[in-house]
């Protein structure tokens, strides 16, 4: 199999690792030369991904910010021809798989959205990593639901990245959910982390310090821009995110030990119903 990899950070230089392991031949672009010849230089691109390339493709991937995606679509839709599957890898669907269907329509190729759930605090090809995806879940928001044949091709394409499972659902549903799970906890270890204290406390923190403040250390501009392009989703879980933390707030000032063992029953037993425990 062939592999187009547009992209080379972390995610897209995590799926040429993982290709190349299994044996694919990988081509690469990136807007950083340097980077991308670092890449081939390494061995796991094994050459550049000109245009004429494109359409030699098994399965093309774009692992770059959302406007980078739509741009390098409207620029090189035309030369992909019918043979690749594209999958893009960025963090909101609605707007983005909105423009691919109609490029994918326009120029008579396949697409479908997608997200790998896996990732670091980390960003760039140095710490990207060929066991990234490992048992992770990859989602997928296809135009056509029904299609299963296709479907099924798609999985068996992204099977040699070690997906432990290929989740198929539709861009709202996604970007409602990854609201939640992503990108609210992201913005909160952000905001923790500037409590005044966070200076002094070396020497007596642990576990839960070490994993509430893991992805504050993240890509200012990449976020700001998932962030804005699922606003209205976002912001509906910051507004539940603050009355819940305001019901706390009122216990403790109140005194009422009670009120405050309900809250934190509550919170325990949910975390309980939705691990499955």
């Amino acid at each position: 199999m062939t592999v187009g990899i547009i992209g080379l950070g972390l995610i897209g230089g995590s799926f040429a690792k993982a290709y190349s392991r299994a044996g694919h031949k990988v081509l690469g672009l990136d807007t950083d030369i340097a980077m991308l010849q670092y890449a081939i230089m390494s061995g796991k691109v094994s050459a550049v991904l000109e245009d004429n390339l494109l359409s030699q493709c098994d399965l093309i991937l774009i692992c770059t910010y959302p406007e980078a995606m739509i741009s390098f679509l409207n620029e090189k839709g035309n030369k992909i021809g019918v043979k690749p599957v594209v999958i893009d890898c960025c963090g909101t669907k609605r707007n983005i798989v909105e423009h691919g269907f109609a490029v994918a329509g326009k120029y008579g190729f396949s697409y479908v959205g997608g997200h790998p759930m896996a990732g670091t605090q980390y960003s760039g090809f140095k710490y990207s990593d060929e066991d990234l995806f490992s048992g992770s879940t990859m989602v997928i928001v296809p135009e056509n639901t029904d299609d299963l044949l296709f479907l099924d091709r798609v999985k068996q394409l992204l099977m040699p990245a070690g997906f432990g499972r290929v989740t198929v659902t539709t861009a709202d549903k996604h970007d409602e959910i990854i609201a939640f799970t992503s990108q609210l906890a992201h913005i909160v270890s952000n905001a923790f982390i500037k409590s005044p204290t966070s200076r002094k406390h070396f020497g007596i923190s642990a576990g839960s310090y070490r994993d509430l403040t893991r992805v504050a250390w993240l890509n200012p501009e990449m976020w700001a821009q998932l962030f804005l392009d699922n606003d209205d989703n976002l912001l509906n879980e910051i507004d539940i995110l603050i009355g819940n933390l305001v019901q706390y707030r009122d216990a403790i000032a109140e005194g009422d030990k009670n009120r405050l063992i309900s809250l934190l029953e509550e919170g325990r037993r949910i975390k309980e119903e939705v691990d499955g425990k």
